[in-house]
């Protein structure tokens, strides 16, 4: 509750990023998420980078523990599901479907994953920052675990400690954000939406998930 309350007297007063601590933040998150048992979002996703700039959407449902689903409606049909134990993605049109651990999941959506068990945001990201943007908070670090890809994962929290949207750079300088809409918490969500069922003569490999 202390963080609660130091957030509160801060925005309160009107004042700057450096006036309410990154940890003080990060806890407001923890706090938010921990009780949660099951989150679902309306998503946009941009990808710059490799001569691309390529815009994508759907709809994202998290359950804990350690289930999520990334349903795309652009391009529609294509498909990211982590059901606890394996990572599936699959875009309509490909000959195969990609496996691959979530213990060595580190796909640009794996961040995600620290609100699917008991989150503490400070651990989960190394040298962490707070920023303001707006009327909204930027904590930024380095996921753990993912230093030699990503150079930063900044996540826009609003002042309950809602997750708005996340940018994560790569260290070759590619950009991926995602910014989350029309957020409902605690939804019913079915086993069936985290079972990856591969179409008729797709083939499942164990790999790397493209971007």
């Amino acid at each position: 509750m202390a963080a609660f309350y130091i957030l509160w007297v801060s925005l309160a007063r009107g004042a700057q990023a450096q006036q309410v601590s990154a940890t003080a933040l990060a806890k407001v998150v923890d706090a938010h998420y921990n009780h949660l048992k099951s989150l679902q979002a309306r998503y946009r996703e941009r990808f710059q980078g490799m001569g691309m700039d390529r815009s994508e959407s759907g709809l994202l449902t998290l359950r804990k523990p350690g289930k999520m689903r990334w349903a795309y409606d652009q391009p529609a049909g294509k498909v990211f599901v982590l059901d606890g134990h394996d990572a599936y993605s699959y875009t309509p049109g490909d000959a195969q479907a990609q496996r691959i651990p979530a213990k060595q999941l580190d796909d640009l959506r794996s961040p995600l994953r620290f609100l699917l068990g008991h989150t503490e945001l400070q651990k989960e990201l190394d040298g962490l920052t707070l920023a303001r943007d707006g009327s909204d908070y930027v904590l930024s670090g380095v996921p753990k675990g993912m230093s030699q890809r990503v150079h930063s994962l900044a996540v826009t929290v609003d002042g309950s400690g809602r997750i708005q949207a996340l940018r994560l750079e790569e260290m070759d300088g590619a950009l991926t954000t995602f910014s989350f809409t029309e957020l409902h918490e605690d939804v019913p969500t079915r086993e069936s939406d985290f079972i990856f069922t591969a179409p008729r003569g797709v083939a499942v490999v164990t790999g790397t998930p493209p971007v």
